[in-house]
């Protein structure tokens, strides 16, 4: 096992000693309880960073202008706007 700290409020403490001393249980042992069905409860890997859900898609209809006249359409619109 590896130690670590974690600083919690003193209600949350109160909290905890209190069922710690119900339970005849040690704080550590509860909150090692709590932390391994907390993560029992979430999928075994967790998402890479930058990666969540992805992004919406949208259909916006079937193309209009072929491929080979899209850079002189481009320059014309910009031209009358």
């Amino acid at each position: 096992m590896k130690k670590i700290q974690v600083l919690l409020p003193e209600p949350t403490m109160a909290r905890l000693r209190g069922w710690a001393k119900q339970e005849d249980r040690s704080m550590s042992e509860l909150i090692r309880r709590a932390t391994e069905s907390w993560l029992d409860s979430l999928p075994d890997d967790p998402p890479l960073k930058g990666q969540g859900p992805a992004p919406p898609t949208f259909d916006l209809g079937g193309i209009k202008v072929p491929l080979e006249d899209l850079r002189e359409h481009a320059y014309e619109v910009r031209e009358t706007h």
